[in-house]
């Protein structure tokens, strides 16, 4: 049966907010990302309708539980869950041919901080969408990039079936009387952005070196996330989770931070920073596997994080605790390092999706440069850790490329996210932004125009890559 639901189109918003002008040799004024029009920017009403707009409730479901059974299942697959591998070509193609239209609105979780030459933030926007926010949810958001408005929920892999997309286990303690009611997205492999930043502050605190040796020895039984023991140096971890999204390098840091008696510390200093929703919980001191729904991001919270990895000029927001919050949380050589891991991302996949360039499926996302790394003699993309060539010359592409995106994103099969930092290239407009984005969109979810052959490393609905690329077309309009 097709899911309908009314939508309710507004006429796009008269004026666009000036970005802060800063003067030449004062001191940086306070972080100006506050409402621009009340308790919600012009940014923010953009992105609500732009996610009303695209449909997402068009998607369909290749594996839709049809029992009590089924479900149980799904309760027991919410530990380890990036273990759960993307099922072989024959079996996508069955699973595609067989969809049936999504039960109810999908789970999206959105950000966009605007960032001017400084680093610093202009405006933001955030918005939720679920089955009880079928038409978008605009967040009201402080100049502090914060929100006491939302009631965040861990993700809950039956109940989303099962209780409407509502979540019963709290994130955040204390936001019962919050306005709005959400069950926050799987983070998947963009968990990693947490466990770098708590590695690289062990590194700033002189506790390790990024040319350390680290022997990663899982105590058995063997998580099937995480895989075998290895050896690598901590810069070798780090890039290889970064840049390809190696869940056994991931596990080892996470490893490395329990064997530090780091990760109490991690959360706590999340917490003191203001990003309440960034918790790197549960996780198994043995293994440094058992990622499951206790791992929580907002998108909110996530771009903040990416807005320290940047960089940017004084105080970009004051804590709930009143401690201004400045880029020294981590210092210029680990930020740097942390950029620049991320914007050798290779799986450029999601909101940008380069690694396809030309193909007719899936569509464009955000026009970045694919990095070089990846590109081989004959102009394609090969990522060997992820043991996938895209096939696609890149290079025209590359000569069309407007930005540079440095990010991370992840899947499962319930679970589709990217969060970076896209910035123009030279003359290429002056744009600078961090997008951040949640959703349950994962590879268990298709476009209902998928075609039947050729896109079997296509893992997210192109839906996502048409998001990316109206997000950086405004920006590109906004700031010129």
């Amino acid at each position: 049966m097709n899911l309908s639901r009314s939508r309710n189109r507004s006429r796009g918003l008269a004026g666009l907010a000036t970005a802060a002008v800063l003067l030449g040799g004062l001191v940086a004024p306070p972080p100006a990302a506050a409402a621009e029009d009340g308790s919600a920017s012009v940014l923010a009403h953009h992105l609500r309708r732009t996610l009303d707009q695209l449909q997402f409730e068009q998607v369909l479901d290749t594996n839709p539980p049809t029992g009590a059974a089924e479900l149980n299942a799904l309760r027991q697959d919410s530990v380890d869950k990036e273990a759960r591998k993307p099922p072989k070509k024959a079996d996508l193609l069955a699973a595609v041919a067989a969809a049936e239209p999504i039960s109810q609105q999908p789970q999206i979780d959105l950000t966009v901080i605007e960032l001017n030459r400084l680093g610093r933030p202009v405006s933001s926007g955030t918005v939720l969408m679920s089955p009880q926010y079928p038409d978008g949810k605009v967040v009201p958001v402080d100049r502090n990039l914060h929100t006491t408005d939302v009631r965040w929920r861990q993700w809950d892999d039956a109940g989303w079936y099962a209780n409407h997309g509502q979540g019963t286990i709290d994130v955040v303690p204390g936001r019962e009387n919050a306005s709005i009611d959400f069950m926050s997205p799987y983070p998947a492999s963009v968990l990693k952005l947490m466990v770098a930043f708590g590695v690289l502050r062990l590194v700033d605190q002189g506790q390790i070196s990024l040319d350390d040796t680290y022997n990663y020895e899982p105590v058995a039984p063997i998580s099937s996330l995480c895989g075998p023991g290895s050896s690598n140096t901590i810069r070798g971890y780090l890039d290889a989770a970064l840049t390809w999204s190696s869940n056994n390098a991931a596990c080892a840091m996470v490893k490395l931070l329990h064997d530090r008696g780091a990760v109490d510390g991690l959360n706590q200093t999340f917490q003191d920073l203001g990003l309440e929703t960034l918790q790197l919980k549960n996780t198994n001191p043995n293994t440094g596997g058992r990622w499951g729904n206790p791992v929580t991001m907002s998108s909110l919270d996530t771009a903040k994080l990416l807005m320290l990895v940047n960089g940017g000029l004084g105080t970009l927001w004051t804590a709930p605790n009143g401690t201004a919050v400045t880029a020294a949380v981590l210092s210029d050589a680990s930020r740097a390092f942390f950029k620049g891991k991320l914007g050798d991302q290779g799986m450029n996949v999601a909101l940008s999706t380069t690694n396809w360039c030309g193909a007719a499926y899936p569509a464009p996302g955000i026009p970045q440069l694919t990095p070089s790394r990846w590109i081989g003699a004959d102009g394609t993309v090969t990522i060997p850790g992820q043991g996938i060539a895209y096939g696609r010359d890149v290079r025209p592409c590359n000569d069309a490329a407007e930005v540079t995106y440095s990010h991370k994103n992840g899947w499962v099969n319930n679970s589709g996210a990217d969060a970076g930092i896209v910035k123009a290239l030279p003359g290429k407009g002056g744009r600078t932004y961090i997008v951040t984005m949640f959703s349950n969109l994962g590879y268990q979810y298709v476009d209902s125009n998928r075609p039947p052959t050729g896109a079997e490393n296509v893992w997210f609905a192109e839906k996502l890559a048409k998001l990316g690329k109206i997000v950086d077309d405004y920006e590109k309009r906004r700031y010129p």
